[in-house]
């Protein structure tokens, strides 16, 4: 597996791999990589296209009492995952080669990004749309993998790669959860014993919430009780909602394409999760 952490580099292990493969796929990751990444890995490389991944943890998408500081990093670890995974290639960039000094231009999306998480973290998607429109420019991949898991931001990269008319396809793969339901996310490390055991609460409330809205009833109830059951579950309810998928805009009631999002926190971890509604 190619390692590149410099713009040459990455140039050069990008036209090795699309002279070999014809296509180019692009996993974008903050590291601390687990199952869901992997799949996402996986997907690419079962598509056939030489397979690239990238490894930063982008200090614009965080706020500035979040937990960039704390973000778990561990690269050996990731390097070994990818190529047991069978990634072709890996970028590394630092800071400064993704912003470097005097650079004066970051994107904003409107849409989609505008509530839930993008009105509890301001700039946000701001930096997330920026680091993702780098990366393109950077490797110009045919085809970039997300997961299903940040459903907002899924919708978010979508909504900039069409109105910039960006050459490339974005792919989303389902969440990939344990056993007991919860979904899979680096931060799911920092939760105590305690915590873990109630953690999967918050999908089955979104599972029984979900069948209910797909009698028809109205979403306003139904999210009364999910709050009500994740308060009594221990949760700290940030916003559920039930939205239209690909606009994230709120829905009276189910119908096909909606989406029912959550973020809660359970002491200093917060979990998001969505399961559609047809």
């Amino acid at each position: 597996m190619e390692q590149a952490r410099t713009i040459e580099a990455l140039r050069k292990a990008c036209q090795a791999l699309r002279h070999r493969f014809g296509a180019l796929a692009l996993v974008p990751t903050m590291g601390a990589l687990h199952e869901g990444h992997l799949a996402l890995i996986r997907a690419a490389v079962g598509s056939g296209a030489g397979t690239l991944a990238s490894i930063f943890v982008n200090p614009l998408q965080f706020g500035p009492n979040e937990d960039l500081a704390r973000y778990p990093r561990d690269e050996t670890s990731d390097l070994v995952k990818l190529q047991e995974a069978g990634c072709h290639a890996v970028w590394l960039p630092d800071v400064p080669t993704m912003y470097p000094p005097g650079e004066a231009t970051t994107v904003d999306v409107a849409g989609p990004a505008q509530n839930w998480e993008g009105a509890l973290r301001p700039g946000h998607f701001r930096g997330v749309a920026t680091v993702c429109a780098k990366l393109f420019g950077q490797v110009r991949p045919d085809r970039a993998y997300f997961g299903e898991k940040d459903w907002q931001q899924l919708q978010v990269v979508r909504r900039m790669v069409a109105d910039l008319y960006l050459p490339l396809t974005v792919m989303s793969v389902a969440t990939v959860r344990a056993a007991d339901g919860l979904a899979l996310s680096s931060r799911n490390r920092f939760l105590g014993p305690e915590e873990r055991a109630v953690a999967p609460r918050l999908y089955a409330v979104l599972q029984a919430r979900s069948a209910a809205l797909a009698t028809g009833i109205a979403a306003a109830g139904a999210l009364d009780t999910a709050r009500r059951e994740l308060a009594q579950a221990g949760f700290a309810v940030d916003y559920i909602a039930l939205v239209d998928g690909p606009t994230l805009v709120p829905l009276p009631n189910g119908r096909s394409g909606a989406r029912l999002i959550a973020a809660a926190r359970l002491g200093a971890v917060r979990l998001i999760d969505n399961v559609s509604v047809e």
